[in-house]
């Protein structure tokens, strides 16, 4: 794999531990200790600021700047839009006898940083020696209300140890953020009053409207101090030797929900309501959250032997880390919000939506959250026009879904992605059917998806090809591996677009027969002519799919003539790759940045035989990098079920900790979303051999020996479903439900209340 983990963090069952500080690790700190509640993000900068190198990001769900491009040639786009930071709502400043808090300049000891993933919480503590002889311990204590998403705390505790004096506290929100990428500030148009700790902004090219504000809870008196970008409050006031003083934040964040003067005043009634709830009561409700997701969805693995008790630890932390990451990212709040690569801990990706939303991040929703997974789509179908618009632009017909966005727009100015590439599209088709198929929820089918389908299918038949065999294929384009583009009928394409294509037929079949007063509605809607279904059938019929006599998929056209690079023998140095080879040096191989065959024989798992999955995972595995993020879990999941255990464990150890452990050497850029969820589905799709396209729901448990135990839960059509594995037997218990049919090792069985199955 040519890639080595960067141990940091102290491991811990339910924490993420940071003792001691290191600058040069900061940024890396700052995306890990990341907070969220798919409304609010903010990374885990320091309060007090500084000259410490720091990405001083606190952002907003769907908040973006936009900037016009270069003309080009057609098809290639002449704008784009950006995540941009908004309000600091953490803005502190702290001075003792003049001298000011900033840890790149001060002299402090015993530092600690500490989030609590069971609390949802994240605290920071060291004491200040200052240059005349005080010592001060300070705590900072921030988090992101999961009750109501609009709301942000901050606790700022001051702790005097060896004297009584004055200390100087300012707090308050500044609208003077700077995006680093683009070196810009975006915000204009500010309204400040310094009566009730509020401000507005606009941002200036795409105008959307910030509102910020805070109630904030000195020990003495405080005053406004003048700012013109940011609204401050000053408050000095007395210190008792070990006695603690507290500082309190509760800040409101709103954005869009009315214009101008209307959401001034929307924003004064939430600051109101925010200062009616204390400090305390809202963190008791925020733990009190997370108390009852943890109850249903943590995923426990014990060891089998104190030999083992240190790599399992690390593994636990692991994968609690990523369940807690997905679970305060994306909770379906709001249908305009999708999940961006980076979540809302970075800026790197400009905070864009991939196609990685409904293949690898709806998985986890649709078996702890089925109302956010269903927003997730909802998000696509309201921005079906954008996809309409775009196919367009590409000479096509239908729906062709952007490969990155924010706002349903294509913001992907690099043609070799944003042309060529159509996994957005087959993944929106994959997402409807991978919901519908776990939920039954035939009406969202009727009122959303079978539309989407209807102008998916569209787009795949026009974008077809047929070449002189009377093979249909995708010619000229890139699948998930970016290593290779321009080709031809690159195999995942041409799967995906077939099964998206075959779905749209039948579903358009079952709205017919079950809904046809409404399927007549759809069908003079979008305009769709009998002579339409006939071309997608006779395409999907005739997709090329070259592929061996022992089931080897050819990757695409001549990929088995490119020359063998062993990706073991790239230095740990050149990572990644993309910063430092040449961007035509990839090109020239057979290796795979990412799975691409492997990647829809895993989406489509049942469709395929078990030789058929060990004669491609042997091929290639050895030829895949790993520069994505998503590509260890698809591997170890793979050789999980070809029972190569140790195989199996290596990816999985990377796949949940590749931030923790800084594998790709760019957690400092931000965390890296998706991957995190793909980590679940290493346990889930792994380890406890879930498969979820089929009929029923099916298992086919494989415990690591280092492992005593796994336990694990799901959710699925109002059962809550909790799976305990042991080297021997795995338990299924029904907590909530009727009984149901499930398969475990391939024999069907019924579970009604508790169900043993022994190997």
């Amino acid at each position: 794999m040519g890639k080595i983990a960067d141990k940091y963090f102290l491991t811990d069952s339910w924490k993420v531990i940071e003792k001691g500080y290191d600058d040069s690790y900061g940024r890396v700190s700052e995306s890990v200790f990341a907070l969220s509640n798919e409304t609010l993000g903010v990374r885990g900068y320091f309060d007090e600021g500084g000259k410490s190198d720091s990405l001083r990001g606190a952002y907003v769900n769907g908040v973006y700047e936009t900037t016009r491009l270069g003309r080009s040639y057609k098809g290639i786009i002449d704008k784009t839009h950006f995540m941009i930071p908004t309000a600091d709502w953490l803005y502190t400043s702290i001075e003792i006898d003049g001298e000011k808090l900033d840890l790149s300049q001060i002299n402090f000891s015993e530092f600690t940083r500490e989030l609590d993933l069971r609390a949802g919480t994240l605290e920071r503590k060291f004491i200040w020696h200052t240059k005349s002889g005080k010592d001060l311990q300070l705590t900072f204590l921030r988090f992101v209300d999961m009750a109501v998403g609009e709301r942000a705390y901050q606790r700022v505790s001051l702790l005097p140890l060896n004297f009584s004096g004055e200390a100087k506290v300012s707090s308050g929100i500044d609208f003077d953020a700077k995006h680093e990428g683009r070196d810009q500030r975006f915000w204009g148009d500010f309204e400040i009053c310094t009566k009730s700790c509020a401000g507005q902004a606009t941002t200036r090219t795409s105008k959307q409207e910030l509102f910020a504000a805070a109630v904030i809870d000195f020990p003495g008196s405080a005053e406004s101090v003048r700012a013109e970008k940011a609204v401050v409050f000053s408050s000095t006031f007395n210190l008792t030797e070990n006695v603690v003083a507290n500082v309190d934040k509760r800040a409101v964040v709103l954005f869009n929900h009315k214009k101008g003067n209307q959401l001034w005043q929307q924003g004064q009634t939430a600051l109101k309501a925010t200062g009616e709830v204390s400090f305390e009561q809202a963190l008791e409700t925020h733990k009190q959250y997370w108390e009852n997701f943890w109850k249903l969805y943590d995923i426990s693995i014990q060891p089998a032997t104190p030999q083992d008790a240190d790599i399992v630890a690390e593994e636990q932390q692991g994968i609690r880390f990523c369940i807690f990451q997905m679970a305060q990212t994306y909770r379906g709040g709001n249908e305009r919000h999708n999940i961006g690569a980076k979540g809302l801990t970075g800026e790197s990706y400009n905070g864009h939506a991939f196609w990685d939303t409904e293949t690898c991040c709806l998985p986890f929703y649709l078996f702890t959250n089925p109302e956010a997974a269903k927003s997730l789509l909802v998000f696509r179908y309201s921005t079906l026009p954008q996809a309409l618009e775009r196919a367009k632009m590409l000479d096509c017909e239908g729906a062709c879904f952007p490969i990155a966005t924010l706002n349903g727009e294509e913001a992907c100015d690099l043609w070799q992605h944003a042309s060529i590439q159509y996994q957005p599209s087959s993944a929106v088709a994959y997402g409807i059917w991978h919901y519908v198929h776990l939920t039954n929820d035939k009406a969202f089918l009727w009122e959303y998806g079978a539309e989407l389908l209807a102008q998916i299918a569209r787009f795949m038949v026009s974008r077809a090809g047929q070449n002189h065999t009377g093979k249909y294929g995708y010619f000229g384009v890139m699948g998930p591996d970016e290593f290779h583009m321009m080709v031809n009928n690159n195999a995942y394409t041409n799967y995906m677009g077939k099964r998206s294509i075959e779905y749209a037929i039948e579903a358009l079949g079952q709205f017919k027969a079950e809904k046809p007063d409404m399927y007549e509605v759809l069908i003079k809607k979008i305009g769709l002519a009998d002579a339409e279904i006939v071309k997608m059938k006779e395409v999907a019929a005739n997709m090329a799919m070259p592929v061996t006599e022992d089931g080897l998929f050819e990757q695409h056209d001549g990929y088995f003539d490119l020359p063998y690079l062993d990706v073991d023998s790239i230095p740990t140095e050149d990572f990644p790759l993309y910063s430092n080879w040449s961007y035509d040096r990839i090109y020239r191989t057979s290796m795979i940045k990412q799975p691409d065959v492997l990647m829809f024989m895993f989406l489509y798992n049942s469709s395929f035989s078990k030789e058929q999955k060990r004669v491609n995972y042997e091929y290639y595995e050895p030829r895949t990098i790993h520069e994505s993020s998503l590509s260890p879990a698809i591997h170890s999941i793979f050789a999980a079920e070809l029972k190569r255990m140790d195989e199996a464990l290596k990816f999985f150890g990377f796949a949940t900790r590749l931030d923790l452990d800084n594998y790709n050497r760019n957690t400092n850029e931000g965390l890296h979303t998706t991957s995190i969820a793909m980590a679940w589905l290493n346990i889930v799709y792994g380890f406890a051999g879930l498969r979820s396209d089929s009929s029923l729901l099916s298992f086919a448990p494989v415990l690591p020996d280092r492992w005593k135990e796994l336990k694990l839960s799901i959710t699925w059509q109002g059962r809550v479903i909790e799976i305990e594995m042991q080297h021997g037997k795995t338990t299924f218990t029904l907590h909530k439900g009727d009984a149901m049919e499930l398969v475990v090792n391939d024999k069907k069985l019924t579970l009604d209340k508790t169900l043993v199955v022994l190997e």
